[in-house]
């Protein structure tokens, strides 16, 4: 039965509303969820996912970081690394005449060595060497760490040679985010290391550090603003934004900086123009002195082992690319703008469900706009924009996939109403039947089986009929209850429709051709061809149809043809057409008068089996023709186009 696939306005508005309603349901909720905090630890795990997978970078060449590692521990003896030590460190990095250098190593209580006993001690050496080159910058702490306390510069170091080299946690333990000047416990204010080096390397050029002008309270240098961070910056709800804090914009690849160790130093197993105006950063690089952060937005093997002087040279870098290179700092949008894009996904997703007809059709479209999502946003990040993405991919995913699954609730629901009806119309046909003509037929049955005058065989056709039409019933009934993609030709034959087209109608052939009609019993010769044919566009309706049609055309031969000895059954592919075509060479019915040749009425033009033969070739867009043969027989031909695609025109 064809159902109007048209609405009227009024149920179009009801089906858009109720779809509308469980939508911004689901978009209130995310909009919640994220103003909540919900989402925060999600779309941080998302903003290093794409941190870490952005396409390698050059190594910045400007920076070079000294690693003092567990050899170069083993070859000095001791550790931590005695004043002596670095101070001949320091002399020998000076004679390359570096733009900074920075020392990455806490110096709050003197470390003598052994050669300590006589002449200079290694801490008033150490002190000689700050107190000479102001490029050299120490370090300290101005956030209690774990035990509550701070760690104090070396006493020695002028105020304006320190930086403090603290970084803000998140709450999963992470760096995102670089701290560049904050009060300290007797509210001065400090900066950063990174900051500090920076503006050794960058003054010279004219570009030293001064405050914003779009924002007076960030910092800048010469026309590049450091975005300030603010608590609900990006992803994040309610963070700690004190100090002066930016987006860490971590350089990626794996070798993002050179780094050599003590001992190649010491040893000349390096370049000069590896330090000749560079910044130098000198730290620890040994595990056992456990001077590492962690975050899983850098290319590295063991996020964990991220070494506090490597977080330096990447907070450095991030400042000196931008001035530079025009490298991007990060930044957000505003929060109105973030929920407007999250909206928008959000009904992006509803306009999806609403428009796609098919489940499939609705999830193919929310995965393309989903990879569209993730191209922008990952886009947008190599761009220096950080925008929201895991709400929106969850509006969207929501939104779409939710009303896929109404969708395929909905086909589930109109294929179960169309068995419905369908059964209906089967139970009141057969009723139909059962009340008026198997009545009267039982009646001949009775008046037959009392007579003498009835011929056997005539009674036997009569008993045959009768089953016959119970079997039909029977037939369609189970077909209709069961898998729409069976066929029965009778109560003991079942065609799967998903099969190859050419083995359906060869069972077909067999099944038809067992059937004890008269103009079957005369054949004595049966030519037929059944050959693959290209059905990978048919529908099982279809299918279903094209079986129909040999069945009826077979049956019309063994019902009206009188006395066939010859049948020609061809089902094949052949110059891009397929093909059924039944050829008999039987005489038909002749008229009362006996004067003229009559075409049995399943045959002519207003037959049933005729109009549903043409009704199924202008589905297909191909052609059905019946014609007489001389001198006798009739054929029967079904031809369509093997390569084109079909879709049933409801009206």
């Amino acid at each position: 039965m064809a159902r109007n696939r048209w609405r009227s306005p009024k149920q179009l508005f009801s089906l858009t509303f109720l779809s509308f309603v469980p939508s911004a349901f689901v978009i209130a909720l995310l909009l919640v969820a994220r103003v909540g905090g919900a989402l925060q630890q999600l779309e941080l795990a998302a903003f290093d996912w794409m941190l870490r997978s952005r396409p390698a970078e050059p190594a910045d060449s400007r920076i070079t970081i000294i690693g003092i590692n567990e050899a170069d521990i083993v070859r000095i003896g001791s550790y931590p690394i005695p004043d002596q030590e670095l101070a001949e460190l320091l002399l020998t990095l000076q004679r390359y005449d570096p733009a900074a250098i920075g020392v990455d190593i806490f110096r709050d209580l003197a470390v003598p060595s052994g050669s300590d006993a006589g002449g200079e001690s290694g801490t008033a050496a150490l002190e000689r060497v700050f107190l000479q080159h102001s490029n050299i910058v120490a370090i300290q702490t101005i956030l209690p760490g774990s035990g509550g306390s701070i760690v104090p510069p070396p006493p020695f170091v002028p105020p304006e040679q320190v930086g403090f080299g603290d970084f803000v946690l998140d709450r999963d333990g992470s760096i995102r985010r670089s701290l560049l000047g904050s009060l300290d416990l007797q509210d001065q204010f400090q900066l950063s290391l990174a900051i500090q080096l920076a503006n050794l390397y960058l003054s010279p050029q004219g570009k030293s550090l001064q405050n914003g002008e779009i924002d007076p309270q960030a910092m800048r240098f010469g026309d590049t603003e450091i975005p300030r961070f603010r608590p609900n910056t990006g992803a994040y709800v309610r963070a700690d934004a004190g100090g002066e804090q930016a987006l860490l914009n971590f350089r990626s690849g794996r070798q993002p900086f050179r780094q050599v160790s003590l001992a190649d130093l010491t040893t000349g197993n390096v370049e000069a123009d590896w330090f000749q105006d560079k910044i130098i950063l000198i730290g620890m690089t040994a595990e056992s002195a456990k001077d590492t952060v962690t975050s899983s937005a850098v290319n590295i093997d063991n996020p964990s082992l991220f070494y506090g002087v490597e977080a330096q040279a990447h907070a450095v870098s991030q400042i000196v690319s931008a001035v530079q290179d025009g490298r991007p700092l990060l930044q957000v949008w505003a929060g109105s703008w973030e929920f407007a894009w999250i909206i928008a996904w959000g009904v992006l997703g509803l306009l999806l469900g609403r428009w796609g007809r098919s489940p499939l059709r609705i999830l193919a479209m929310v995965g393309l706009a989903g990879v569209v999502l993730v191209a922008i946003c990952y886009g947008s990040l190599l761009g220096g924009w950080w925008i929201p993405f895991v709400p929106a991919l969850a509006g969207l995913m929501l939104n779409g996939t939710g009303l896929a699954a109404a969708a395929l609730y909905r086909q589930e629901q109109d294929l179960r109403m169309r068995l419905i009806e369908r059964q209906a119309v089967i139970e009141q046909t057969f009723n139909s039947i059962h009340n008026g003509p198997l009545q009267t037929l039982a009646s001949l049955l009775r008046q037959a089986a009392q007579s003498d005058d009835i011929s056997p065989d005539f009674y036997a056709g009569l008993t045959g009929l009768n089953q016959e039409l119970r079997g039909v019933y029977e037939s369609v009934r189970k077909e209709v209850l069961t898998e729409s993609d069976r066929l029965y030709l009778s109560l003991n034959q079942e065609l799967d429709l998903k099969a190859p087209l050419h083995e359906l109608l060869y069972d077909v052939y067999t099944n038809v051709l067992e059937r004890q009609f008269s103009g079957f019993q005369s054949l004595k010769i049966k030519v037929v061809k059944f050959e693959p044919m290209d059905d990978r566009h048919l529908t099982v309706e279809q299918r279903r149809s094209l079986c129909r049609f040999l069945e009826e055309a077979l049956c019309n031969v063994g019902k009206h043809a009188i006395c066939p000895t010859r049948i020609q059954v061809a089902c094949m592919q052949n110059n891009g057409m397929n093909q059924i075509s039944v050829i008999d060479n039987g005489k038909v019915a002749a008229s009362v008068s006996g004067t003229q040749e009559q075409v049995p009425v399943s045959l002519s033009k207003s037959g049933m089996g005729t109009q549903q033969a043409e009704a199924l070739a202008k589905e297909l867009s191909g052609t059905y023709q019946r014609s007489s043969r001389s001198p006798h027989g009739t054929a029967c031909e079904l031809l369509w186009h093997s390569q084109k695609s079909h879709r049933r025109v409801f009206k």
